[in-house]
């Protein structure tokens, strides 16, 4: 089946999925096969070792880029290391702009790991974006929304500027999935997924993928693919394919969710700040509304009485479990400061300590609401 005209719900279901040639199973086989038998030297059918390709993978890599309308894509072991794979094309001499609300891993992983040349900025700022930018800038760095402040930032503004000065724009995607934006098409060179998170859905796979029309930076990432071996097994790709199918449907119900999160947290008097894009009064409400098809699951807040106040509401809740990561059909609760931004802990990116971070699921929507109040109301 060609993917050419069809919707995204359908090529979320059937893109890089043909019934099996061999038995005619709908489902793409899981090929747990380390290596592949060759016709002779030098002759296979596309595959010839693990690491270096796979068909489950292969089926997950076109299914998503056909989502992102990429014409290339790749799959990877986890978010980090698809991103370690983008930020190792950037020259010990060249200059990288990142949020300034950044993923702390991301932070991590350009500022700890890989030693780059960095600066933070708001890219909601475009004065700020001049000031920041340097001769040697080559990279920018974009996530939208933000994790964990869901701050939006004008993809095609920050593109095209980055465009102008002969730098790539790399769009962390993870927060809106393509069902909700379409970096590319808004002039990004790579989109970027963690899919651990909304793509799988389901909180049992670590992945991550990188989506692009660049066929050079395609063939670069390819090398680092098979030469640094941070390669998704073929179960995991498995897992991946599955949650994409109904990812369309999913995320129509987190958005459904959060935006009565948001309403609820907005008139709490124990909440001093909410961040939430989907709100009309958002600073990233505007953008939001041009870029994207809704405007998310996630949800965070600033709970008046500071850290002690939020680690109280967060030890309070029973429908919303407290944890890491996010994106998938449980709804979660989590501390940053303590918990997933601690290692940005005295730096420029360090975050509020009454912040709360919301992972809104598809649950029963009375069920979320009754359960975030009874852990307010008696703040």
């Amino acid at each position: 089946m060609s993917d050419e005209g069809l919707g995204f719900e359908t090529r979320a279901i059937h893109a890089g999925q043909a019934p099996d040639p061999v038995t005619g199973a709908v489902v793409t086989p899981v090929y747990l096969t380390s290596t592949f038998a060759q016709e002779a030297v030098g002759t296979h059918k596309g595959f010839e070792y693990g690491r270096t390709a796979n068909p489950t993978r292969a089926a997950l890599e076109r299914c998503l880029a056909s989502l992102e309308g990429a014409a290339h894509g790749l799959a990877f072991g986890s978010g980090m290391a698809a991103s370690d794979a983008l930020l190792r094309q950037v020259l010990p001499t060249e200059h990288v702009l990142i949020p300034h609300d950044a993923y702390g891993g991301t932070y991590r992983l350009v500022a700890r790991v890989l030693g780059l040349d960095h600066s933070t900025v708001d890219f909601r700022d475009m004065a700020a974006l001049d000031a920041a930018w340097r001769d040697n800038t080559m990279l920018v760095w974009i996530e939208t929304p933000t994790n964990p402040l869901l701050g939006v930032v004008d993809i095609g503004a920050v593109a095209a500027r980055a465009h102008e000065r002969g730098a790539r724009c790399i769009v962390d995607n993870t927060f809106a999935t393509p069902y909700l934006q379409r970096p590319l098409a808004l002039g990004a060179d790579v989109a970027l997924h963690s899919t651990t998170k909304y793509l799988g859905g389901h909180s049992d796979v670590v992945g991550g993928f990188a989506a692009t029309n660049d066929g050079e930076l395609a063939a670069n990432l390819a090398f680092l693919q098979n030469a640094a071996g941070a390669v998704p097994g073929p179960f995991d790709c498995y897992l991946v394919l599955r949650g994409v199918k109904t990812l369309p449907v999913r995320m129509d119900r987190h958005c459904h969710n959060a935006r009565a999160v948001a309403e609820l947290l907005a008139d709490h008097p124990a909440v001093s700040e909410v961040h939430y894009p989907g709100l009309a009064d958002d600073p990233g409400f505007a953008v939001a509304a041009k870029q994207m098809r809704d405007f998310g699951g996630m949800v965070s807040f600033i709970v008046r009485g500071g850290e002690a106040a939020a680690l109280e509401v967060c030890a309070r809740t029973k429908v919303f479990t407290l944890a890491e990561s996010l994106g998938a059909v449980e709804s979660l609760i989590e501390h940053p400061a303590r918990m997933t931004h601690a290692s940005v802990a005295g730096s420029p990116l360090a975050v509020d300590p009454g912040l709360v971070r919301l992972s809104v699921g598809i649950e029963s929507e009375a069920d979320l609401l009754h359960d975030l109040a009874q852990a307010l109301d008696t703040l």
